[in-house]
């Protein structure tokens, strides 16, 4: 049975989750800084890959894209949209304008819902996740230079009794932290903000996931 509808009564969930959640800020020194949209739209059966054939089109679902292949940072992975902080900007203006860059979704800034934890990946970015509300929308639309593909994947595709897939890592000796969406396997970091996103905003329970290690691929 489905549990996570996208409705106001959904959005005020999370909202109350986030608010209760005491985010962990990081400094980021010398890092580049970068922000990126965890956004919430409904399923409409637009899943790619991930499509459920049972998942009403009024689930709630999270936007996940795959990076084109021409790019010069994780050319091919798995991302939210999202991107480098520039000069003047705040970590929540860029992940607007990267959400309307990337998959043509323009929304007001008061859909923000909140924040989770920032996060530093291997290759030198310091990453602040936002919670966005997109709510009802009908079509995306991909960016062709930096975006290979869209998927709308179901809030209850994260809570599947394989999620997530813990393997041994290299580097902080900490495992690397997989989440398993419909036929294929999502690594760190954006499995950790998954499932981040899982725990805290859809879950309500603190769990942090900055000690994970990320695969080698994902180190440059």
């Amino acid at each position: 049975m489905n549990n996570f509808l996208c409705t106001l009564a959904f959005r005020d969930v999370i909202t109350a989750n986030l608010a209760s959640f005491s985010k962990i800020s990081l400094e980021p020194g010398e890092l580049r800084r970068a922000a990126v949209a965890l956004t919430i739209v409904d399923y409409r059966g637009e899943g790619g890959l991930f499509s459920l054939g049972d998942t009403p089109d009024t689930s709630a679902a999270i936007i996940l894209t795959k990076r084109a292949g021409g790019l010069k940072n994780h050319a091919g992975q798995w991302a939210f949209p999202g991107g480098r902080i520039d000069p003047g900007e705040s970590p929540d203006q860029t992940a607007f304008r990267e959400l309307e860059e990337e998959v043509g979704l323009r929304l007001p800034e008061n859909r923000l819902l909140g924040c989770l934890d920032d996060f530093i990946t291997r290759s030198g970015f310091h990453i602040t996740p936002l919670i966005i509300w997109g709510g009802t929308v009908p079509h995306l639309y991909k960016n062709e230079q930096e975006v290979a593909s869209i998927h709308r994947i179901p809030c209850e595709e994260l809570f599947r009794p394989d999620a997530p897939v813990l393997q041994g890592g290299a580097g902080n000796g900490q495992p690397v932290l997989f989440m398993p969406v419909g036929h294929t396997c999502i690594a760190t970091p954006t499995a950790a903000m998954l499932y981040q996103f899982r725990e805290v905003a859809l879950a309500g329970r603190a769990t942090r996931v900055a000690h994970f290690e990320q695969p080698l691929f994902a180190w440059s």
